[in-house]
């Protein structure tokens, strides 16, 4: 069996400390930067059928529903309330022979 200091990472290639992992990123960040530049790509014309047509058919829907809502909600469809006449009168007054006709319609 081999002695303990050879399983032991050797320090300079040790992640316990700060400064190693810093030093790290920064090899990394230095590699990535001298790598010969890649050819940038021209984005794609956009498709009628892909993304406007979908836009437009979603929106004309919203439109139609939103119409129709308020076609249904609107007062002049439903039949108008029959506006009762009623007697305006003060209230604690009563017109004249009231009780009368309460006694008549009680012994009836």
């Amino acid at each position: 069996m081999k002695s303990k200091g050879d399983l032991v990472p050797p320090e300079s290639r040790s992640w316990t400390r700060v400064e190693d992992y810093f030093e790290s990123l920064a090899r990394r960040r230095t590699a990535r930067r001298s790598r010969s530049p890649s050819a940038r790509t021209q984005p794609e014309a956009p498709r009628f059928l892909l993304s406007t047509l979908p836009f437009l058919t979603l929106f004309v829907g919203l439109a139609v529903l939103a119409i129709s809502i308020a076609i249904a909600a609107w007062p002049a469809g439903q039949p108008e309330a029959k506006k009762a006449q009623l007697v305006a009168h003060e209230l604690g007054t009563a017109p004249k022979g009231w009780f009368q006709d309460a006694k008549r319609e009680m012994h009836r």
